[in-house]
């Protein structure tokens, strides 16, 4: 049997097991899952998907997602009227 085991790790360092692989420069919330534009608004918690690398063993493996937290002036692009 093969498990397949994905997390994404915080700017800080803290990592947190999802459910399944994010791609490469995705908008996410706190918990993983993915952020479709348009945003409601540029006030809330988002993070992009700045770099990803798997951990291959015998038997398994771990994906890893590596976050970086957008601010306020960032989001607004992805924003209904964004520039």
């Amino acid at each position: 049997m093969y498990i397949s085991e994905y997390f994404i790790v915080f700017p800080e360092g803290d990592i947190q097991e999802i459910e399944r692989r994010l791609p490469f420069n995705a908008l996410v919330d706190m918990n993983g899952n993915v952020l479709s534009p348009p945003l409601p608004t540029n006030k809330m918690i988002a993070f992009r998907v700045a770099g990803i690398k798997t951990d291959e063993k015998k038997g398994s493996s771990g994906t890893y997602h590596f976050l970086e937290l957008l601010g306020a002036d960032e989001l607004i692009e992805y924003c209904s009227g964004g520039k």
